[in-house]
């Protein structure tokens, strides 16, 4: 069993791991919430390196979330298809058209009112307060967590998420929360370099399910579609994507439940 870390020493560790490996990403270099949001929510599910280039092709077609506002959702989708999840789109159309319209263009510091941004979860929205305006928020993503069960549930399994969080809270550093999660972050990624996956340890790990022949497959294969031809029946997209047309049929319904997809006389087009 390791000799439990105090939290002076455990900061330490953190703070000269970051000065001499810390990683440099465009969305670090601003403050703007906006961005700030556009960067987290594609940074959910996708890894970094392919994030960067999206990020900036992202912010040459909607600078502001003015501009994500005013543009169609069938363009917002064309920008994001490839990334995958692509209700993460709507979910950023929505948020913009949110704060140009009801915000006045001004993105609220408090978490709790972030959370109530469509498909604002309690990660996202402490992260992009935090980032955006250095405030001293307690959340936790796949890293974090990561690090917290490495220096200080190493001989334990199962540990339940609020323990962690209590961790975190313990050794936050107030003074500047920002620079102090990533951090945080970015020992967790080399952590996993280095040793078995930590997060294994957590009552929360769950393997992630098979892409192929997946139900997401076959909606990123619809999406993909429409944002290219703008409109097609069932049959077409099938044919075009080399799926069977029954996988197509058995996900299309709950993307126009979700307003991911608009249907007309057995046509079907990006909007909603």
């Amino acid at each position: 069993m390791r000799t439990e870390i105090t939290i002076p020493e455990f900061q330490s560790a953190i703070r000269d791991y970051y000065h001499s490996y810390g990683r440099s990403f465009p969305w670090r270099e601003t403050r703007d919430p906006y961005r700030v949001l556009v960067s987290e929510v594609m940074l959910q599910q996708t890894q970094t390196d392919r994030v960067v280039p999206r990020y900036v092709s992202w912010l040459s077609s909607f600078p502001d979330v003015q501009s994500l506002a005013q543009a169609s959702f069938d363009t917002v989708l064309s920008n994001w298809v490839g990334l995958g999840y692509n209700r993460r789109a709507k979910y950023l159309h929505e948020t913009a058209r949110t704060i140009a319209g009801e915000f006045d263009g001004v993105f609220p510091e408090d978490p709790q009112a972030l959370q109530k941004l469509p498909g604002v979860g309690h990660y996202t929205a402490n992260a992009v307060s935090t980032f955006s305006f250095n405030r001293p928020n307690v959340f936790i993503e796949t890293n974090i967590r990561s690090v917290y069960l490495f220096f200080f549930f190493s001989d334990r399994e199962k540990v339940p998420e609020p323990e962690i969080m209590r961790r975190i809270e313990d050794t936050l550093d107030h003074e500047d929360p920002r620079t102090w999660y990533y951090a945080l972050m970015d020992y967790g990624a080399d952590l996993k370099k280095r040793v078995p996956n930590p997060n294994r340890q957590a009552a929360s790990y769950t393997r992630q399910s098979r892409f192929e022949g997946s139900a997401r497959q076959a909606r990123g294969c619809i999406l993909r579609y429409l944002a290219r031809e703008k409109n097609g029946t069932a049959t077409a997209i099938a044919n075009h994507e080399g799926i069977a047309v029954e996988r197509i049929l058995g996900v299309i319904p709950d993307l126009v439940r979700e307003g991911m997809v608009h249907e007309r006389d057995g046509f079907y087009s990006v909007g909603y």
